[in-house]
């Protein structure tokens, strides 16, 4: 299997994009909580302990090396432990050969919130604790992640029921994803640059994407004005089909007021436009 892996690392140009969990040593987590299985699952707070530190630093670290010996151009997704960030540089963007993202919800949430949320925050990776989180952040401001995205999952209430074996993993965040980024900036964890830097400039690097993640003459104008204003999130603040959010009874100090899309007004107190669609990404 490694080979195989070798393989693709060495014969391929193209930036190879991983989301890193061992499966063994998930088995292995399964197998030795296997006493505390009741109808098949396991409790939520299970979760970070199933799909564990080890497991994503065990797979990360495989990555990795394998990106050294071969140099590929490798990106790891959605990381979510302190001890991941041994991996990882903080050279700038444009020279690295190994970057690496981080997802709101681990941002956000620590294994602490699996007592009131449940499987609401069920994801993969799991959200583990809150040194991890915090070393997520530090890692942000330090430029050792290179991106922060939502990891959107828009799983029905229904298919969210159960625990650390049977709820589905995922949960809806891009509706709310700048806000929530927008309150850590209230409560001092990082900067509204380093938020654009994170969730719009990089992307656009990252992956040559022409013309966008910039406000500069001849690119795409995707664009988002922000209100400063007090409010909290309800049910009826959602627009997903899904119907639901795991920030629901958050406060937040800014609200979205209007979003365009290549310039054409898409979002505008509370409605959504049907007129365009969109257009399809192009890359350099």
């Amino acid at each position: 299997k490694i080979e195989s892996l070798r393989h693709i690392f060495g014969e391929t140009d193209l930036l190879i994009a991983l989301h890193c969990e061992d499966q063994a040593t998930i088995e292995r987590n399964i197998e030795k909580y296997k006493t505390k299985i009741v109808n098949g699952d396991l409790s939520i707070e299970y979760h970070p302990c199933i799909r564990s530190e080890e497991a994503c630093y065990k797979s990360s670290r495989l990555a990795v090396r394998l990106a050294n010996e071969t140099g590929a151009r490798l990106h790891l997704l959605h990381i979510t432990t302190a001890k991941e960030l041994e991996l990882l540089t903080n050279a700038s963007l444009e020279s690295k050969r190994i970057t690496a993202e981080v997802c709101i919800p681990h941002l956000i949430f620590t294994s602490a919130d699996y007592s009131i949320l449940g499987s609401r925050i069920k994801c993969n990776p799991a959200v583990k604790g809150i040194s991890d989180r915090d070393a997520l952040r530090s890692g942000v401001n330090a430029g050792l992640i290179d991106v922060i995205a939502t990891d959107h999952a828009p799983h029905l209430l229904s298919e969210k029921e159960g625990g650390a074996l049977k709820a589905v993993s995922g949960m809806p965040i891009v509706q709310f994803s700048l806000v929530s980024m927008l309150k850590l900036v209230d409560e001092g964890v990082f900067t509204v640059e380093k938020v654009v830097e994170k969730m719009c400039h990089a992307p656009a690097k990252l992956y040559n994407i022409y013309h966008r993640g910039y406000i500069r003459s001849g690119y795409q104008a995707d664009l988002v004005l922000v209100k400063p204003i007090h409010w909290t999130l309800t049910r009826k603040n959602i627009l997903s089909k899904c119907k639901w959010s795991p920030l629901e009874g958050q406060v937040f100090n800014h609200r979205i007021d209007k979003t365009f899309v290549n310039g054409h007004l898409m979002y505008s107190d509370g409605q959504v436009g049907e007129t365009y669609k969109g257009q399809e990404l192009r890359f350099n």
